[in-house]
């Protein structure tokens, strides 16, 4: 019988995309073994098409319940999810994400494989739970890659993490060609101006000002990305405000709007781009995942962490921690210096 291993990761869009490198590796090493990520419908998509994984299980959190389903359908739902997994007996669950996660390894638990992998941190309570543990400490600054990878020692799997995996619509990439055909040549640049965290938002003024530059200095051909939504949604805030009036001010430009209300509209709207520019998150982690050149802004998060992985980038981070702050024109040094470097 060959091995059955499933790995949980509960967490964000970017989160998800930075895991991959574990099914990869995991792959390598047991060709045949049944390899599965638990996850869930936020990130799910991120694992369409993935070439590593025999399948992927997601369950609704309460707060992304769609329109129509009730607290208690979601429960329920999640529950015949987990019986499903139980009769399945995995051998190994592995609880991917940094620290000791309680939270994940309830799930972990309720699959009821034979081991669990997992991190530990001293006293802390269920952790005894987790019987092939890594205590969590970090010796040096990591990337969350190189972090998550010794999750994979239980199994000798040492060498250094892969690039990040994510694949993309055919069609929906297809579609953004489509939109920019009229424009004739030039390199496609993916703008995304959306960032979750205040001080990861470049002000939309800026946008608008470097659109014009990129075409001037570049001739470019733009894709305008942003989170869908409006400011004023209370649940799921977004910038079709700021989108609108970025368009309204390019409009003699060669820039597309590109409405992602799905997330495969945005992997494949990504990928058909030669390089991108975005502030630090999900989009940024995915456009890596699509192996595409980045010039991105990091506000007050760990660039450390979290930089771009596995493709060429320029990070720029002000000391005021503050992504307002970079300039129009610190942009298109780095945009010209990474170009130069391809």
């Amino acid at each position: 019988m060959s091995l059955k291993v499933l790995l949980i990761r509960r967490d964000n869009i970017g989160d998800l995309v930075c895991t991959t490198p574990l099914f990869a590796a995991l792959r390598k090493q047991f060709p045949d073994a049944f390899l599965a990520a638990f996850v869930n419908s936020y990130n799910a998509d991120v694992l369409d098409g993935n070439p590593h994984l025999d399948a992927v299980y997601s369950y609704t959190k309460a707060k992304h319940r769609p329109p129509g389903k009730t607290v208690a359908g979601v429960y329920w739902d999640r529950l015949r999810l987990f019986w499903q997994l139980r009769r399945m007996r995995f051998d190994y669950a592995i609880i991917a994400g940094a620290h000791f996660l309680p939270r994940a390894l309830r799930l972990a638990r309720a699959v009821a494989p034979r081991h669990i992998i997992g991190f530990t941190e001293t006293a802390r309570p269920g952790i005894e739970h987790i019987d092939n543990g890594i205590p969590y400490t970090l010796e040096r600054p990591m990337h969350e890659v190189e972090d998550l990878f010794r999750l994979l020692r239980p199994f000798g799997i040492e060498e250094p993490p892969g690039p990040l995996t994510v694949v993309a619509s055919n069609s929906e990439r297809e579609r953004a060609r489509a939109l920019l055909a009229s424009f004739g040549e030039g390199p496609v640049i993916g703008l995304h101006i959306s960032a979750r965290k205040v001080l990861q938002r470049w002000p939309k003024e800026h946008f608008v000002e470097l659109a014009h530059e990129l075409r001037r200095r570049h001739g470019a051909r733009m894709l305008l990305f942003w989170s869908p939504g409006s400011e004023t949604n209370p649940l799921h805030p977004g910038d079709d405000e700021k989108a609108a009036w970025i368009v309204e001010r390019t409009r003699d430009l060669p820039l597309v709007p590109f409405s992602t209300r799905r997330l495969s509209e945005l992997m494949g709207g990504l990928a058909a781009c030669d390089l991108v520019l975005c502030s630090d998150g999900g989009a940024m982690h995915i456009a890596a995942g699509l192996g595409k050149p980045i010039v991105c802004f990091f506000g007050n998060s760990d660039a450390a962490r979290w930089h771009p992985w596995g493709v060429p980038y320029e990070l720029l981070q002000k000391e005021s921690r503050d992504v307002k702050d970079i300039s129009v024109e610190e942009a298109l040094a780095a945009l010209e210096r990474l170009r130069a470097r391809l």
